[in-house]
């Protein structure tokens, strides 16, 4: 399959699907016109006190704005698509997203050797480059479809959509979509999930939720992994929480050890109740549109 779309910097981009579920993505660059914005604060520059809250060398901040509204307007339409889709199948869609090396697929892993045989699971892995990530979930006998982004720093609306339609996964299931590793980009970019899982370990640091507070205003839950490591590193939990919660009030967080089992049951309940309640929703759908067709019915036959 080789299909074209608008990448998210306005330069055509081409996805291909090979046999093997890989998913490739290659964006063809041109010239763009550039100047900057920026702000002195004692020793400090800012780049991102601007409206466009970024910067590009030679680009106003007002086209900045535009472009990031054009972009994010598009993937946003996309995403819309994805949801819908997800929710007429009740599929429960997660988007795990990390710094890289915080262990996301190590956490897959052992989550879906812990729901085998209760829930069908599918996974969609982002990475730039290998089918390392992917080949590790086909190892469990889990379908997965490993995209390729290239130069691109996250996974958007177009590649999940085009991966969906590959994986085709089955009514009433999760799926886990592992996205790049970075906590900039992905923060912006709607999937089509239910919720942006967050996952900080416990070697990156407190700070992070204050360094990348967009990442962590867009998730819904913080998982602290590699707890079992803290008898051995410099980390404050209640600060990474308060952190955490002074971006997001309200953020969920929940402390686990992928590899020594820790925090994993909770981890899972709160999956099999997002499960549970996409199941209730598609039940609720389908009998709401059972009853309007009865409707239209009835009221048919009384004009006949």
């Amino acid at each position: 399959m080789h299909e074209h779309d608008e990448h998210e910097h306005g330069e055509p981009a081409h996805t291909h699907v090979h046999a093997d579920g890989t998913m490739h993505s290659h964006v063809h660059t041109g010239s763009h016109e550039h100047d900057h914005h920026h702000h002195h604060a004692g020793d400090a520059i800012d780049y991102g006190a601007g409206p466009a809250h970024s910067h590009a060398p030679g680009m106003s901040q007002a086209r900045m704005v535009q472009i990031e509204r054009d972009i994010l307007g598009k993937n946003n339409a996309l995403a819309a698509d994805n949801r819908r889709f997800l929710a007429e199948h009740g599929i429960f869609a997660v988007n795990l997203v990390s710094s890289p090396g915080a262990g996301k697929t190590t956490l897959l892993v052992e989550s879906i050797k812990a729901l085998q045989g209760t829930l069908a699971v599918a996974v969609i892995e982002g990475d730039q480059q290998t089918s390392f990530d992917a080949d590790r979930i086909r190892a469990t006998g889990v379908r997965a479809v490993q995209i390729n982004t290239g130069k691109g720093c996250h996974l958007d609306a177009s590649q999940i959509g085009h991966a969906l339609e590959h994986l085709a996964p089955a009514d009433d299931s999760v799926l886990f979509i592992e996205n790049v590793g970075n906590l900039v980009c992905p923060a912006a970019f709607d999937l089509g999930e239910a919720h942006k899982v967050v996952v900080l370990s416990v070697t990156e640091g407190e700070d992070k939720p204050l360094k990348y507070p967009d990442m962590f205003a867009a998730s819904s839950l913080m998982l602290l992994n590699k707890i079992d490591l803290l008898p051995h590193v410099n980390f404050d939990v209640k600060r990474a929480i308060e952190y955490a919660r002074r971006v997001r009030p309200g953020i969920e967080v929940l402390e686990v050890a992928a590899t020594r089992g820790d925090g994993m049951t909770a981890w899972l309940a709160w999956v099999k109740r997002g499960v549970e309640a996409a199941r209730e929703r598609r039940r609720d759908d389908v009998a709401r549109l059972k009853r309007r067709v009865a409707e239209l019915e009835a009221a048919a036959a009384t004009k006949a």
